[in-house]
């Protein structure tokens, strides 16, 4: 089965859409367990309340694609963020991308056609990442494509990440051209066409999570933040819709 390389990002919502992420993320996190997945942090972008500006993380070891497929596009949250004294609902929204790790063979890059700057690392990681030279920068010349990995300690394996996130990114470049040319304009598909699409809404003062793409609400809203993800994942794969 193919890995995954799932990009969490926040959206509109300032501090209020990084701690989303970070809720995101660990969903995604127990969901995982649930299933037996292994999981791997590539890269991340803390802010100082402890939310998420970013995060990459790779997914592997079991059906993967076929169920993370289906979180791809723009997530929705209401809530009443814990820093607002007159109770009103705040909107947020975190952007999802569920990117394909190419196979071996699948994309070739050239390495005069990379550039990579070396600089030291910043951000919530203690006093060990600014002192040496760890953070890499990746971008890819043809493309303009760039990528910045900082969030292991050692330069080697900052590279390696970087490297797979480009790889997983010109692959999904790969597939909508060849989607284009095939049906002349870009299908709707999970991965690259539904990132700018509103997919999903986390209402908290209603206890319930709306899918939007099959009009369908599930309620116990912590549980399923807490990784009980299968029975949105069950429903959208037996839905006539098509992603």
């Amino acid at each position: 089965m193919n890995s995954v390389i799932i990009e969490i990002r926040a959206g509109a919502g300032g501090e209020e859409a990084s701690l989303f992420a970070g809720n995101l993320f660990r969903m995604y996190s127990k969901y995982a367990q649930t299933q037996s997945w292994k999981l791997r942090v590539l890269d991340l972008r803390e802010t100082e309340l402890g939310g998420l500006k970013e995060i990459i993380f790779e997914l592997k070891n079991g059906d993967v694609f076929p169920k993370m497929k289906y979180e791809a596009g723009v997530h929705r949250v209401q809530r009443i963020p814990e820093t607002e004294k007159a109770g009103r609902i705040h909107t947020s929204t975190c952007s999802i991308a569920v990117l394909l790790k190419p196979q071996k063979a699948e994309i070739k890059i050239n390495p005069q056609d990379l550039k990579f700057d070396f600089y030291r690392a910043s951000g919530h990681g203690g006093q060990y990442v600014n002192k040496r030279m760890t953070a890499v920068r990746v971008t890819y010349l043809p493309t303009g494509f760039t990528v910045t990995c900082q969030n292991e300690r050692s330069l080697q394996q900052n590279k390696e990440n970087a490297l797979a996130i480009l790889e997983a990114r010109l692959l999904e470049k790969k597939q909508i051209e060849e989607e284009e040319k095939i049906s002349g304009q870009r299908r709707a598909q999970i991965g690259w066409a539904k990132r700018a699409e509103k997919i999903r809404t986390y209402n908290f003062p209603q206890n319930r999570i709306t899918d939007h793409r099959i009009k369908k609400s599930f309620h116990r809203l912590e549980k399923i933040l807490n990784g009980e993800l299968e029975p949105i994942i069950r429903t959208l794969q037996k839905s006539k819709v098509q992603f």
